[in-house]
């Protein structure tokens, strides 16, 4: 199964791409999407919809797994990462690739092992598991790769072998 991970924003948006196997996680590629400062919101979600397109165009994900927001003290920031993420779905959607959405903790717990893990912690987690030499860079790219990680990780679960609904997302 072939998994598009994205960390969605506005600025910078990381993406990774995850070949799970029977018994193994393979990194395909990753990066990030970046919008220019000062672009007129229109346009940046534009940019972030034409690039989503891309990106499921050149990997033909199998999946789309997408962290959900989560809102800490600038609500007029989140506003705008929402009205990003929203257009990230929409791509998803529109291409007919199954869309997965995860929160932090879900992340880190299916990472780590610990749901309030730091940022560090998954990252080179992120880097064992996938047994890379080095971490994805930039850490917007690395948290994306982790998203993918949790998709992998909770599609392969038993419940989800014996018919179930996957225990991690949210659709």
């Amino acid at each position: 199964m072939r998994i598009l991970g994205i960390d969605p924003g506005i600025a910078t948006i990381g993406f990774g791409v995850v070949d799970s196997g029977k018994n193994s996680l393979s990194l395909i590629n990753c990066g990030v999407i970046t919008t220019p400062a000062g672009t007129p919101l229109s346009s940046r979600l534009d940019l972030i919809y034409r690039d989503t397109n891309e990106l499921i165009k050149s990997f033909s994900p199998d999946a789309m797994a997408v962290e959900e927001l989560f809102f800490n003290t600038n609500i007029t920031t989140g506003i705008s990462v929402a009205q990003g993420r929203g257009v990230i779905l929409l791509a998803g959607y529109r291409a007919g690739v199954r869309i997965f959405e995860y929160t932090p903790l879900q992340v880190k717990q299916a990472v780590v092992g610990y749901g309030r893990a730091e940022k560090r912690q998954v990252i080179d987690m992120v880097r064992r598991i996938l047994n890379l030499n080095a971490p994805p860079k930039p850490d917007d790219a690395a948290d994306a790769v982790a998203i993918a990680i949790c998709h992998a990780r909770s599609a392969t679960s038993l419940l989800n072998r014996q018919g179930g609904s996957p225990t991690c997302s949210t659709i």
